[in-house]
């Protein structure tokens, strides 16, 4: 049997521990605030000109796709290249995250310049503000059909349900602090410093 904080517990106990609430015999998760920012996540192949660009954010047609049953709000606050982001953009996205109700927040964006929003956030959002941010994204495409953003979407919707308040990258099947995270460039792959 699990053990939590030395007791024995169940995996509900455990649960409830982190903030997954119980009423009346059924067991819910808090509400989770999807934000979406455009990035590699959201891009399509436009066959005309030959090059990627945005339409419409994909994040419905991935929630039904892998069965998601939490309850979430999407709202796209930009569809932009994160390379094109700029320090307003960047406070906006603080803004949103300061003004919304909910405490659980998975942010999707471009994986170029994700470290520099999550440091933006994490000085914006500290641990006592109660809010648990989880920034994703993608390396390829999800309408390549071959991306890895509905696994790391799936990661990131896990993780922002059982984190303590502060702010986090979830890529490459892993979790990391604001300040505790690079893009390593040559592989492509997030890593500790």
């Amino acid at each position: 049997m699990p053990v939590l904080g030395g007791q024995p517990a169940d995996v509900f106990d455990a649960l409830s521990a982190v903030g997954v609430a119980s009423t009346g015999g059924y067991r819910h998760t808090v509400q989770i605030r999807i934000f979406v920012t455009g990035g590699t996540f959201d891009k399509e192949y436009n066959e005309l000109s030959g090059t990627l660009a945005f339409k419409d954010t994909h994040l419905p047609e991935m929630l039904r796709l892998g069965r998601c049953r939490i309850e979430v709000s999407i709202h796209t606050l930009m569809m932009i290249d994160s390379l094109d982001m700029t320090d307003a953009d960047r406070a906006l996205i603080a803004e949103q995250c300061r003004q919304v109700t909910e405490d659980r927040i998975v942010i999707t964006h471009g994986t170029d310049t994700m470290v520099e929003t999550a440091t933006v956030l994490g000085a914006a959002l500290p641990r006592d503000s109660g809010k648990t941010v989880v920034l994703t994204g993608a390396m390829i495409p999800y309408a390549f059909g071959s991306s890895d953003g509905l696994f790391n979407l799936g990661s990131a919707l896990s993780f922002v349900q059982v984190l303590a308040p502060g702010v986090f990258i979830a890529m490459n099947d892993q979790c990391f602090s604001w300040d505790r995270v690079r893009k390593n460039r040559e592989t492509g792959v997030f890593e500790f410093p």
